[in-house]
């Protein structure tokens, strides 16, 4: 009784908020189950009798989960927070808001997978990559690792773990347990010339010797291992063999599974992309469905919210890539550099708590890589002036404009375009003020719908 009472009030003052035109309607009713009783969330969660999976990475979560969504959907009834509210609260609102759910599926923050996974005694996690992300809030990158490596310890013997071989952090998660399945990508074609800048883990965390690497593929994702005590990457479950990128169009993926093979044509552009793919396909894989359910899914894929929407305005197409830190942001200039001809690129910086108040991150990001490749820039945001600052240090030598005002800087570098397309590439809060901004104009639906 007292539960049924508690998601009532909970799910009243959502309707009443979105009534009210207040917002808050995706995560308030589950800030208020949480406050008033946190154990509700444990006990609609053990409603769910397919069980939870729960995906988290610093970069790539939103879209993976998106992908798993999209294979599982035909097959189950899914509680998923789509809308991307990956707190304890929203987790918390979407089993709320998830009457007839048979499976839950969550993208989870990774500063707070800890406890919802405590919550919600999940049947398998997938785990991406550690990266430094908004360090004012998480701290030292190996804090986090710590982090991690106490939740798995903890749900050994109880959940099944899809994990990155790639990423020395998440690799090392896996080692001596039972119920793990490695996914990375095995082509040395997209290797890196060395170790970036940007990279993140270098250090063993067994010995502390730094890692040698035969292949350099992502940040600090590769094929690596330790010369001192031998700790090696993980031979993956699930690998792409073989990878082609072709830009913005998409890439094209040899998959290698227990299940068979399969050529996959992803419409996602990056490696980064692919690796979020292949980390879906493993997760998919594991909870039963067939290779050629996965392939299907993969290639019909639509892109997750603010991760590589191309969304018209004015006659001009906008393409929209989030960047919130070094490695992230690599990959996606490493994909704008596989664009012919010079390009139009829009930036919002902002320094939001949901960005990071510490924006030092964009002097580790290489936009050296524009050099010689940008006809016009714009800078937005409330740290516009800062970027402007990072892209003359950088070499890039394009017209530039500084605005911060989301709308107005919008504007004119949609009006200056000459016949190609706008890259757009903000940060989180940046991107959900364009979206918002997007949805008042009537050129695309509100992100929470």
């Amino acid at each position: 009784m007292r539960l049924a009472l508690e998601i009532a009030a909970a799910r009243a003052a959502g309707a009443l908020s979105r009534a009210a035109g207040r917002g808050g309607g995706t995560t308030l009713p589950g800030k208020l189950l949480w406050k008033v009783d946190p154990s509700a969330i444990d006990r609609l969660a053990a409603r769910l009798p397919q069980g939870a999976v729960l995906v988290s990475a610093t970069n790539g979560k939103t879209t993976t989960a998106t992908m798993i969504a999209s294979i599982l959907a035909p097959r189950t009834r899914l509680a998923h927070n789509r809308s991307g509210a990956n707190l304890v609260s929203g987790v918390a609102s979407t089993l709320l808001a998830a009457r007839d759910a048979q499976l839950g599926l969550f993208e989870v923050d990774e500063g707070a997978l800890p406890e919802v996974a405590r919550r919600v005694r999940p049947r398998a996690l997938c785990l991406g990559n550690l990266f430094r992300d908004q360090l004012d809030r998480y701290g030292e990158l190996e804090l986090l690792a710590d982090r991690w490596a106490e939740l798995v310890a903890e749900q050994d013997g109880e959940a099944r773990f899809v994990l990155n071989a790639d990423d020395p952090l998440v690799a090392d998660l896996g080692r001596g347990r039972q119920g793990v399945v490695y996914f990375g990508v095995s082509d040395d074609s997209q290797a890196l010339p060395e170790l970036q800048h940007a990279a993140d883990s270098k250090h063993c965390r067994n010995c502390g010797a730094a890692y040698a690497y035969e292949a350099v593929l992502l940040g600090h994702m590769g094929r690596y291992a330790c010369p001192s005590c031998g700790r090696a990457r993980p031979e993956p479950d699930i690998a792409a063999t073989r990878v082609r990128l072709e830009g913005m169009s998409g890439s094209r993926v040899d998959l290698r599974t227990p299940a068979g093979a399969a050529e996959l044509r992803l419409p996602l552009p990056g490696l980064y992309n692919v690796y979020n793919a292949v980390a879906a396909a493993a997760a998919a894989l594991d909870l039963g469905v067939p290779l050629a359910d996965v392939k299907g899914a993969l290639e019909g894929f639509g892109g997750a919210f603010g991760r590589v929407e191309t969304i018209p305005i004015d006659g001009h197409d906008v393409s929209i890539l989030l960047v919130k830190n070094p490695a992230g942001a690599n990959e996606v200039l490493r994909t704008l550099t596989l664009e012919g001809g010079r390009l139009d690129l829009w930036l919002a910086l902002n320094d939001g708590i949901a960005d990071g108040r510490d924006v030092s991150w964009i002097w580790d990001a290489d936009f050296e890589l524009l050099s010689g490749r940008v006809r016009r820039i714009t800078c937005s945001g409330t740290r516009a002036e800062e970027m402007a600052l990072r892209l003359k240090y950088a070499g890039v030598d394009a017209e530039l404009s500084v605005e911060r005002d989301l709308g107005r800087s919008l504007d004119s570098a949609v009006a200056a375009l000459d016949g190609g397309p706008l890259y757009a590439l903000p940060t989180y809060t940046a991107l959900l003020e364009l979206r918002d901004l997007l949805a008042r104009r009537g050129f695309a639906r509100r992100w929470s719908e």
